[in-house]
């Protein structure tokens, strides 16, 4: 089974349908040795930020692991992603309750990082409606966050 784990706006469950990728499930997933940055610049937004993870031992990075219908679902998310330009698709391997799976996973490409940047509040918000997927710890912390008017 393909599997495609968002730990940013495609936690929202409504956006990842309205994007019109075919599901047949969803659980929690732990990516570890990774944080949450705000950091991946928004092309489309300046001085914004979009969601994206770095290395960081001791570190854990909660988000949603969604079954794909068949392999080639993941495709229609490269177009939403911007891969290969702002993201890159990658395979790792997430902890779930049942065991360990892997999983698609975008990436921000390098020359599209910058520190110092915040996400919008509407986007904050997709983020934070993964609430039933994420512990009460992390899904606080998201909701801590500086996040810019729209």
């Amino acid at each position: 089974m393909p599997y495609y784990f968002a730990y940013g706006s495609n936690m929202n469950p409504a956006r990842m349908q309205a994007r019109g990728l075919r599901v047949e499930g969803a659980m929690a997933a732990r990516l570890p040795g990774y944080a949450l940055s705000f950091d991946k610049r928004a092309h489309d937004h300046p001085g914004r930020a979009y969601a994206n993870i770095r290395h960081q031992r001791d570190a854990v990075v909660e988000g949603v692991l969604y079954r794909l219908a068949d392999e080639r679902e993941i495709f229609k998310m490269d177009v939403f992603e911007g891969t290969p330009i702002f993201y890159s698709r990658e395979r790792m391997a997430l902890h779930t309750e049942q065991g360990q799976i892997a999983a698609w996973l975008y990436v921000a490409n390098p020359r599209w990082r910058s520190e110092g940047l915040a996400p919008s509040r509407t986007y904050l918000a997709h983020l934070l409606a993964g609430r039933p997927y994420l512990s009460e710890p992390y899904w606080a912390a998201l909701a801590a966050t500086p996040a810019l008017d729209d």
